[in-house]
């Protein structure tokens, strides 16, 4: 389902085609995809990229897609991996309390919206490898999407879910789309959590900021 298949449902399904309605539907459908992509990390939408980290410097910066780390690895001229442990910000402060110690970073935190700080403190210009989730274009802007050609049900009917909000429709017909939603949501969710792969570098599920 491309976005002019899920525009033209969703003026079917709630049978308006009124002006105001029809110009908030990319906003049903942005926020419907906000919430599925926040609800469930879809194994498909995994990316990996490589920088160096810069010596002396704590702070590793986060792509500008980033949903969710999934794992950062040191990478030696051998191409041999160190994966960092995951850690609270809290544990990186106590256990190297001073920012001069150096040395090959062991640990991550998610520290804010923009960066993880590693510990030790790079004493050196180590490339690095993040694979995580990333949060992708919408179907809104780019006609097509994954939600879109596999998930289409989820999508569907979490937008008319707020299609039906925004018209304060009767609480039946927002309960059922609800109901139907959350059925497609549960039933995405199932063949994620299946498809999802834990590694022995990870502690506890992924979390997303």
């Amino acid at each position: 389902m491309n976005y002019t298949e899920l525009t033209n449902a969703i003026k079917e399904y709630t049978d308006n085609t009124e002006t105001t309605f029809v110009n908030n539907i990319p906003n049903f459908v942005r926020q419907t995809e906000e919430r599925i992509y926040r609800s469930i990390l879809i194994p498909e939408l995994r990316k990996n990229v490589t920088t160096s980290l810069t010596t002396s410097n704590r702070f590793l910066a986060k792509p500008t897609d980033f949903l969710a780390v999934f794992s950062i690895a040191v990478v030696d001229g051998s191409s041999n991996y160190s994966f960092l442990l995951p850690k609270d910000v809290n544990f990186i402060r106590e256990a190297y309390p001073a920012t001069g110690t150096t040395g090959l970073p062991l640990y991550y935190s998610l520290f804010d919206g923009d960066n993880f700080l590693l510990a030790p403190t790079p004493d050196s210009t180590y490339t690095v490898q993040l694979h995580y989730y990333y949060d992708p274009p919408s179907i809104v802007t780019s006609s097509t999407s994954w939600l879109g050609d596999n998930a289409e049900s989820t999508l569907l009917y979490g937008s008319l879910v707020e299609a039906s909000t925004f018209m304060k429709g009767e609480p039946d017909i927002v309960g059922f789309y609800k109901t139907r939603y959350d059925e497609a949501l549960d039933g995405l969710r199932q063949l994620a959590d299946g498809r999802n792969k834990r590694d022995s570098y990870r502690n506890g599920e992924a979390r997303i900021m």
